[in-house]
């Protein structure tokens, strides 16, 4: 399946530069664009010496490949596109797709989407296998250097092995996240050159390093729930609830990798940007209050720690407490309003001491790219050069946390994968195509 390593030229009637999950997809249903198996040159160049090391590392080590219910709403960018994208490949196709390959998903509580086996290489290997079966081309170790468009005749791409000439081109070099898997922000530089533009890239769906002075690092392992509220330059500009985790650099768990990008895009910008935390999710600081009052009246012996431990867990209780200052010991009948208000203010607008996101080796997904009026989302080929298709994280759109980005990179790969191929097809004599994910 692999072409050896060669000085010579070459030439492919579609290459797809980048092996990650959206490159698969497209290379697959590519492949399966055409009338028969091997009928055309469709190959795959990747910089990377082992293809799919994202897609392993992916949700645990499982692949959380998509989410039940999947719509605009869970994306940042143009939604009106991410619309248009979405459609063409809703969730019960792409399950189906994968049931194809021989990867059964199954559903978790909280609307992921897992293989049976709970292993990402299950799917990894899938994807692999289907490329074997379609006689796709696979090139690792082939980074792409410089693409050049030849007139109407196609493309010249310089690698680390030689020079290909193809006839269409699939950029699928991912974003700038988890750089070592190959997705070092590479491709954006060749979008660059052949005529695109690059809006500011950051990490999301990253964890966040607060100031080492909280009380952090007492709390490393423990989740609880909160509403996180956003503010860029005075605005609120995000708020969810959801799941937190105290780490011993400080923040991480969905519902902070789903606001991170909001601090990332701002401190980039160089805006003033706050992340305050509400520890009772639910309640406002109003609500919270008539809560302490009320368990002042009915429990004035029971201690300020015991009573704030019915709802929050006790770790949580005594750190808050030693860091504001409060005995945890004086009774709700002793304790003082100017403590009662410290208390509310510390757990319904705590205010987070953000020093830096944990940076791209640690984040999921880019925030960024390419952007989404650049290309046709019909096929997701270029508006600026004809022939030339982006796909996956390059483009500016980015997910929330929960299987959306692999929904995108399988869509967009799907669209990019059945346009691409299509130029094989119809030079090819005729004959039944087997279609990507069809019903």
């Amino acid at each position: 399946m692999s072409t050896p390593h060669s000085k010579t030229k070459d030439v492919a009637d579609l290459a797809i530069v980048g092996g990650g999950a959206a490159g698969l997809a497209a290379a697959i249903c590519a492949g399966e664009a055409v009338p028969q198996p091997g009928v055309g040159n469709i190959v795959v160049l990747d910089g990377a010496r082992s293809i799919g090391a994202k897609v392993l590392v992916s949700g645990g080590g499982r692949c959380n490949v998509t989410h039940d219910v999947v719509t605009p709403a869970d994306y940042f960018g143009n939604r009106r596109i991410i619309k248009n994208v979405l459609a063409s490949f809703p969730v019960e196709r792409t399950v189906a797709w994968f049931a194809s390959m021989g990867v059964a998903l199954k559903r978790e509580e909280t609307g992921k989407l897992f293989p049976v086996t709970d292993k990402a290489r299950t799917v990894l290997k899938a994807l692999m296998d289907r490329c074997r079966q379609l006689d796709i081309g696979i090139r690792p170790d082939h980074r792409v250097t410089a693409i050049d468009r030849i007139g109407e005749s196609g493309f010249v791409l310089r690698h680390s092995h030689g020079v290909l000439h193809a006839t269409k081109v699939i950029l699928a070099t991912g974003g700038r996240s988890v750089p070592k898997s190959g997705s070092d922000g590479s491709g954006f530089e060749l979008a660059r050159r052949l005529g695109h533009h690059v809006t500011a890239t950051v990490p999301a769906l990253v964890p966040l390093v607060i100031d080492d002075r909280l009380f952090h690092g007492s709390l490393s392992g423990l989740s609880q729930e909160v509403e996180l509220t956003t503010t860029v330059e005075g605005k609120v500009v995000d708020v969810r609830a959801g799941s937190l985790l105290w780490t011993h650099f400080g923040l991480s768990g969905p519902v902070v990798m789903d606001a991170s990008r909001f601090w990332t895009l701002a401190t980039q910008r160089g805006e003033s940007v706050h992340v305050h935390g509400n520890f009772l999710p639910g309640l406002n600081q109003e609500q919270a209050r008539a809560w302490l009052l009320e368990h002042m009246r009915e429990h004035p012996r029971r201690s300020l720690a015991n009573t704030l431990a019915n709802r929050l867990p006790q770790r949580f209780v005594d750190a808050v407490l030693r860091h504001f200052g409060c005995d945890s010991q004086t009774s709700m009948g002793q304790v003082s309003r100017n403590t009662r208000d410290t208390v509310l203010g510390a757990l319904t607008r705590f205010e987070f001491p953000i020093v830096r996101d944990r940076g791209w080796n640690y984040a999921e997904v880019t925030a960024g790219g390419i952007p989404l009026e650049e290309i046709d989302y019909r096929t997701m080929e270029s508006k600026l050069v004809p022939g030339l298709y982006l796909i996956g994280e390059m483009l500016d759109c980015d997910g929330r946390i929960g299987g959306f980005n692999f929904q995108w990179a399988w869509t967009t790969g799907r669209l990019a994968g059945r346009a691409g191929g299509s130029v094989v097809a119809r030079r090819m004599p005729p004959g039944d195509r087997q279609g990507c994910g069809e019903d």
